[in-house]
């Protein structure tokens, strides 16, 4: 078995300088012979990440060596590099968040809601842009418009097939690339619809944000969430929510927290009336979140994404991808291959009789992928080749066939 994945001791990823995309494979610290391809789980560790996070903890030892005003500083950094990254330079829309799931709930709660009214939703969505509306609709009394595809039927013609068939949908809470196998939905098609319906547009991009494009202008949403230990590689604890306008001036905070309030240089809060929102998407940000830590660690995660630039990722990972399906299709198991995905996440659907087999292969060979629903889901990222992808499935096929 080829060895795909190896740490590195030493090198300019160590170093503390970003890496070029064409020696991205230096930039991760993974355990040698492990093929990692779960990035829809949690993105490889970057070797910066890594030593930035063991940075800041050491330096917690001493939590009165950073001053209160470095501190915000360091977050608003964070925020303009997170714009100027994923969110078409809009740090005024930006807000810093625990997980999707909290944004998304902070998007639920601002809908208005009542009995006959719908929300539209796909079947199987990820629970996160779920569970929050299943409780906003058993509060108002309105219901969810589940988006099942016909046989033949893409995700997106579904969508507005739903939508065109429930005239009282008040939001579609969607995402670009469905989490269980990649299918694309095309939002440059379902977001006029979805406006000229009247309806609220809420967006989960966990699945895509660092990869695909997100086009703010076009799509016009309400509030776009996502995970930042996805594909943009920070850690675990600090999500991104960007509000439209409307939301930024109006919105209303799940929590009351004193980091979304402008007390002014005096720090007051006093009891007859809370100080202002601070501006923009501010008001959004949740307590907590915004530890050195995670901020040190997803500020250079984000500092090297950029420094790939997503459009390029998504061209590399669509030629690994690429290259694994073509190698299925050249010995005979292009049947496993589910059409119509993103370049950069797709499942497998290999016969149910072999997964006895192969699921124990696939984890004494350390090839590291979700199991779920019959599929295997395939999410490569750059610390891997076009060749060891083609290895790869020259192993499968063989490990199924003999």
């Amino acid at each position: 078995m080829s060895t795909i994945a190896s740490p590195h001791a030493a090198g300019p990823a160590c170093a503390g300088e970003l890496v070029d995309l064409d020696a991205a494979a230096d930039a991760f610290a993974l355990p040698a012979g492990v093929r990692y391809l779960d990035t829809a789980s949690k993105g490889p560790r970057l070797h910066r990440a890594l030593a930035a996070g063991q940075a800041a903890l050491a330096d917690a030892i001493a939590p009165w060596t950073l001053s209160f005003d470095a501190w915000r500083a360091q977050i608003e950094d964070l925020r303009a590099l997170a714009a100027a990254t994923v969110f078409s330079g809009d740090s005024e829309g930006v807000a810093m968040v625990p997980s999707a799931a909290y944004g998304l709930a902070i998007a639920a709660r601002q809908v208005p809601l009542a009995p006959g009214d719908a929300v539209l939703l796909l079947d199987g969505q990820f629970p996160s842009n779920l569970l929050a509306w299943q409780q906003r609709c058993a509060e108002s009394g309105a219901h969810l418009a589940v988006v099942r595809p016909a046989p033949g039927q893409d995700w997106t013609d579904a969508v507005l097939a739903t939508l065109e068939a429930q005239p009282r949908v008040r939001v579609a809470t969607l995402p670009n690339a469905y989490w269980r196998d990649g299918s694309l939905l095309d939002l440059d098609r379902i977001a006029p619809r979805v406006h000229a319906a009247g309806a609220m547009l809420v967006l989960d991009l966990s699945q895509s944000l660092g990869v695909l494009p997100v086009r703010l202008d076009v799509w016009r949403p309400d509030f776009v969430v996502s995970v930042g230990h996805k594909w943009l590689l920070g850690p675990m604890g600090l999500a991104w929510l960007w509000a439209s306008p409307h939301w930024r001036a109006h919105g209303v905070p799940f929590e009351q927290h004193w980091q979304a309030r402008d007390p002014g240089s005096d720090w007051q809060f006093p009891a007859d009336a809370p100080p202002p929102y601070r501006s923009g998407a501010r008001r959004f940000d949740a307590g907590g979140v915004a530890d050195p830590l995670r901020l040190a660690m997803a500020s250079v995660a984000l500092q090297q994404v950029q420094r790939w630039r997503p459009a390029r990722i998504a061209q590399r990972l669509g030629e690994l991808g690429a290259a694994f399906n073509a190698e299925l299709h050249a010995l005979g198991a292009g049947d496993w291959t589910v059409p119509g995905h993103a370049p950069h996440l797709y499942a497998l659907r290999p016969p149910a009789s072999t997964m006895p087999v192969l699921l124990p292969w696939l984890q004494h060979a350390q090839v590291i992928c979700t199991h779920r629903h019959g599929a295997l889901r395939i999410a490569p990222y750059l610390q891997l080749t076009a060749e060891a992808m083609r290895g790869l499935a020259r192993e499968m096929v063989a490990v199924v066939r003999a």
